[in-house]
Order: C-alpha cells, then sequence, then structure tokens
C-alpha cells in the first residue's frame, strides 16, 4: 500500500511520514510512505495524508500552487481513497477558513475554522490534552480511551460543524474541536505526529482503516 503524504511546503512532512512509518512498522502494516508533490503519485496512492502547519490562508494557497494537487486530491477521495488531514490539513476539510481572510476549503465537513477565543487561557492552545469521544465511536479511535492525551498547537479551531462529524473533542475553555470525519475522510486538529503512542495508534488505525 502507497501511503502519499502531500508535499506543498508545509512544514511536518519529513515528522509526519517518519510516524507513518513507524506506526506501520509496529502494527504489522506493509506500507511505502511517500512524500511527493506530484499530484498523479497522490492519484495513485492507498492513502492520502494532508499535514499543515501555520495559517488557514497560506496553507490552502500553498495547495493551490501545486498544479493539479487540489484537483487529485478531490478526484481520489470522491473515488473512495481514505484521507487523513493533521491541524490544519484537518481545518482544510471545514467550508472556509476565517484565518486573516475568508478562504475556502474542500467543503467535506460542516463548519468554519474560526479563532479560539478561551476565556482566562493563552493561546496558541499548545500542550498536552485529553480527548473526549465516546469509545466506538470511530475505527479511527479503536484502542484508544477518553481521557487519553494528544499534543495541540493552535489559535484556530472548528466551530458551527455537524454534530454527527465530530468524533472526539478536548477543553481548553469550553470544547474545542479535536478529531473529524465524514466518509472516507478523517481529520485532527492536533498532530499526531507529536502525540505518541496515542498518535501511533490513530496512524496506524488509519493505515488499516476500510471505510
Amino acid at each position: 500500500m502507497k501511503v502519499a503524504v502531500v508535499d506543498y511546503g508545509s512544514g511536518n512532512l519529513a515528522s509526519a511520514a517518519r510516524a507513518l512509518a513507524l506506526a506501520a512498522s509496529r502494527a504489522g502494516i506493509a506500507a511505502e510512505i511517500v512524500v511527493t508533490a506530484d499530484p498523479d503519485q497522490v492519484a495513485r496512492a492507498g492513502r492520502i495524508v494532508l499535514p499543515g502547519q501555520g495559517a488557514f490562508a497560506d496553507c490552502a494557497r500553498g495547495l493551490d500552487a501545486v498544479p493539479g494537487m487540489t484537483e487529485a486530491i478531490e478526484t481520489a477521495t470522491a473515488a473512495g481513497t481514505p484521507f487523513l488531514g493533521i491541524c490544519v490539513g484537518m481545518q482544510l476539510m471545514a467550508e472556509r477558513g476565517r484565518e486573516h481572510a475568508i478562504t475556502e476549503g474542500f467543503g467535506w465537513i460542516g463548519g468554519e475554522i474560526t479563532a479560539m477565543d478561551p476565556p482566562g487561557l493563552r493561546l496558541p492552545q499548545m500542550g498536552w490534552n485529553a480527548l473526549d469521544f465516546r469509545p466506538g465511536a470511530h475505527p479511527l479511535l479503536d484502542g484508544l480511551e477518553p481521557g487519553d492525551h494528544a499534543y495541540f498547537v493552535h489559535s484556530y479551531a472548528l466551530t458551527g460543524g455537524h454534530p454527527d462529524e465530530v468524533l472526539a473533542t478536548t477543553d481548553y475553555g469550553g470544547p474545542v474541536v479535536a478529531v473529524v470525519g465524514s466518509g472516507n475522510r478523517v481529520g485532527t486538529q492536533f498532530h499526531v505526529e507529536k502525540s505518541q503512542d496515542v498518535g501511533l495508534r490513530i496512524l496506524a488505525n488509519f493505515l488499516a482503516w476500510s471505510p
């Protein structure tokens, strides 16, 4: 199975690829992890991973700047290829982002990305936070327990989403969407590649998932 990690200038590509390789090895899954800016490779991959860090608008522009990449991702995922968005990669799944400007997202999940305003807490939300979810809610979360911690770094979050697309939340001055899913497309607001055993379990689940 080839796993395409989309290269559009985001900064955490190598760490995401290393974490995917480690997760595959631990789970006994034969996977070839490829970091690529070639839309043809993305279109032919068995799994697509879209990392992202920084501002929503910058990541959207970076993705659009790779000729044919947005179309390749859209076409492949519409045909059923499993997709995982990480951090801003997850945010790009939403209808739009409101970071610095109104920027359209893929529109795969409801809601938009807006500035967080946690009373009395600093931004960005940075560090380890507990996940809240219903056990059995989604195969991506298999083997995890409510209260397991993941590593977050963000100042914007999904708001106005559809409840049935929110798979897990965390608390930072109130509920914050942590994991989303719709069909064969899933995403984590936190950095799975920095979330140690929890992140590796999620990545292994993604690689084994048959939506």
